[in-house]
């Protein structure tokens, strides 16, 4: 069996020859062959350690992505099948091209750099373009007392700050380096906002008195806390009006007064998240007429429906208690009377042949040596020729008894049915 003549040494190239860090790369081993070239295998190695799943009868291996950390040497090796005859190609090194970090930004969170006094301020360092592990500082004020740093394969880096104060409204800058240098951002200004503080309500000349009709103002006050300021006005819980107070300090609203504004005003005081409340002041109206202080001091329509419900109640039965207890005295206190007799149409008092009863009755009573008579007859069916007669002689007799010494004889007819 023949053995095969290689040249001397193969020779590595790497397409392209300057690549840029973290693009492909392709390597070729270059190698004179006799006519049996099936019979030779490729290796490739970076520091002496293979690349890829070993060796194969290309003469090509593309590498992915190729960084720049430390200088590496990449060989190639061809290998016969009979492994009788190895050559290794010449070590050499591929100059990995870092991509310059380029337009370096600072934002901050929250947006705008506007953050409440105690809360938390994130610094966030970006850069547009960059290859390799980039190192990030941050820089306080103009002349850049640095904050922190950081190193990291990423594009943008955040640094805190868990709780800013006053002390920390100033300018704030960062920088990025991939090894060409340190790339400053602009300038941001931080502005460090203080919460409103509890406000104070007042009645501008009102002096907490006023009638209906009167302009008052309402002054609103928040003595601390970071501009601008928002100012609420209310009634009770109905909200009056509102105003501003661009570069800090008080607002007013002045509103004409109606019978309806007797009561409690209060305000309220904002510059961001959250709000602070004043105290409830009250104000007294005077001039007020009765039924308009009686209608503000109604209790609710179901309350009244209630208490006029059980006072109709109590009046019906104190209504049926009197009539009752009137009626039972009656029954006990009054005279003695008679049974009720239907009263006579005609005045003559006669005595019935036919029956033998008498047509009157006489009834006395004796008061204070008075004597007092009561006469009544029952009507009783006359023939016509006596009807006649009794028209055209009428007669009465009238007799009294039981008294040996009358005095002032009175007499009376008494209808029983208007007594009882």
């Amino acid at each position: 069996m023949p053995v095969l003549v290689l040249s001397p040494h193969p020779v590595l190239e790497a397409s392209p020859s300057k690549p840029v860090e973290g693009r492909s790369v392709t390597l070729t081993c270059k190698i004179d062959l006799p006519a049996q070239r099936q019979s030779v295998q490729f290796c490739f190695s970076c520091n002496d350690n293979f690349l890829g799943s070993g060796c194969s009868r290309s003469p090509k291996l593309q590498i992915p992505a190729l960084w720049r950390k430390w200088p590496d040497y990449y060989q190639c090796i061809a290998v016969t099948t009979s492994l009788t005859t190895n050559r290794w190609s010449l070590p050499i090194r591929i100059p990995v091209q870092r991509i310059p970090v380029s337009d370096v930004s600072l934002k901050t969170r929250p947006p705008g750099g506007r953050v409440m006094e105690g809360n938390r301020l994130v610094l966030i360092c970006s850069v547009a373009n960059a290859t390799g592990n980039i190192t990030y500082l941050w820089y306080r004020g103009a002349r850049g007392s640095n904050l922190g740093t950081k190193t990291q394969h990423s594009l943008t880096a955040e640094f805190e700050i868990a709780e800013v104060n006053r002390s920390d409204a100033q300018q704030y800058y960062c920088a990025a380096d991939n090894g060409y240098g340190p790339v400053p951002s602009e300038l941001v200004s931080i502005d460090i906002r203080v919460p409103v503080s509890r406000p104070v309500l007042t009645f501008g000349g009102a002096g907490g008195r006023a009638a209906p009709g009167d302009l008052v103002e309402l002054r609103c006050e928040a003595p601390g806390g970071s501009p601008p300021i928002f100012y609420r006005f209310y009634h009770e819980a109905v909200a009056l009006g509102n105003a501003s107070a661009p570069s800090g300090g008080g607002a007013s609203l002045n509103f004409s007064l109606r019978a309806e504004h007797s009561g409690a005003f209060s305000c309220e005081a904002s510059n961001g998240p959250g709000a602070q409340r004043s105290a409830a002041v009250p104000l007294n109206l005077t001039g007020l007429s009765a039924a308009a202080e009686n209608r503000r001091r109604l209790p609710p329509s179901g309350v009244t429906a209630w208490l006029l419900g059980c006072l109709g109640l109590i009046t019906v039965a104190l209504i049926v208690c009197y009539w009752l207890k009137r009626r039972l005295g009656r029954q006990l206190d009054g005279p003695v009377r008679s049974p009720r007799r239907p009263a006579s149409q005609e005045s003559s008092y006669l005595n019935s042949p036919d029956t033998g009863q008498p047509v009157y009755e006489n009834v006395s009573t004796v008061r204070d040596n008075e004597v007092y008579s009561l006469v009544y007859c029952t009507q009783q069916e006359l023939d016509p020729a006596a009807a006649q007669h009794r028209r055209t002689h009428r007669t009465s007799e009238v007799s009294f008894e039981g008294s040996s010494k009358p005095r002032n004889i009175n007499i009376t007819y008494v209808d029983y049915g208007d007594t009882m």
